[in-house]
């Protein structure tokens, strides 16, 4: 008997589990400003800008500005001004709304992100199988809407429901959101589905915490995989290799224990 044939329910991360980032964040932002006539920012100022400004957004306005009812637009020029203020970048209105937008645009479409080549395979496998496949990601509307269809993971063949922090208002490491997705998987037990994803703190712990059995990936190779391993965490490379795993006999008695 595998894991396999215990489960209804797999639930899967989105960035650095199904998906990852292409290229710089400068990057974006330089096409965005040179785009308007201005030169191409700092990279290493925009990149500590945008995590500063980042950081402040998630506390002040979590889950995208949920609560304060902040139309997501909003919240991204708000963070994405108060990133080029904090790397020492001031333009006049306009100029910056045009910059904006076009950074707006940019990470709203298909263009800054690859999807593994295992991701695809993966979900429609778990979905011919018979398990409800769901999407737990700490992302806003878009990538329910534009990003993952975008990227050729779509629901109806590739997910079946997402629990989406910008969407529903509880973002990881609450473990609220998890306790949103077995209902959305149609109130199924927390043993009877297992989550995917690639943090420790986000995605093994909270789900974990509500019954899920949970599994992270460490595509790349990153130094706190032992250490997770030593907590007992079960730590594979890629999300073939969690197929393998998921159907092993012999891993039963071990994760359901």
């Amino acid at each position: 008997m595998s894991i396999l044939s215990k489960l209804r329910c797999i639930t899967v991360d989105v960035t650095g589990t199904l998906i990852a980032y292409k290229g710089e964040l400068g990057d974006y932002y330089c096409m965005a400003a040179k785009a308007v006539g201005l030169p191409c920012p700092d990279y290493k100022r925009m990149h500590e800008g945008f995590k500063a400004a980042y950081t402040d957004m998630v506390k002040e306005y979590p889950c995208f500005g949920h609560a304060a009812k902040m139309p997501n637009i909003d919240w991204w020029r708000t963070c994405v001004k108060d990133s080029f203020i904090r790397a020492g970048y001031e333009y006049d209105a306009e100029t910056f709304e045009k910059v904006f937008r076009r950074i707006y645009s940019s990470f709203g479409s298909s263009a800054p992100y690859n999807v593994f080549p295992d991701s695809q395979p993966f979900l429609r496998w778990a979905r011919q199988k018979g398990l409800i496949v769901g999407i737990v990601s700490n992302a806003e509307y878009r990538y329910q809407d534009v990003i993952l269809p975008a990227l050729g993971i779509n629901q109806g063949s590739e997910w079946d429901f997402g629990v989406f922090s910008g969407i529903e208002g509880v973002e990881k490491p609450d473990p609220r959101i998890y306790e949103i997705a077995l209902e959305k998987a149609g109130n199924i037990a927390a043993e009877e589905a297992v989550h995917i994803g690639d943090s420790m703190r986000k995605d093994y712990l909270p789900a974990s915490s509500v019954g899920m059995q949970a599994l992270i990936l460490d595509r790349f190779k990153t130094s706190d995989a032992e250490n997770w391993r030593k907590s007992g965490a079960v730590v594979l490379p890629d999300l073939v290799a969690t197929q393998e795993w998921l159907t092993k006999e012999e891993n039963v008695t071990a994760m359901l224990a």
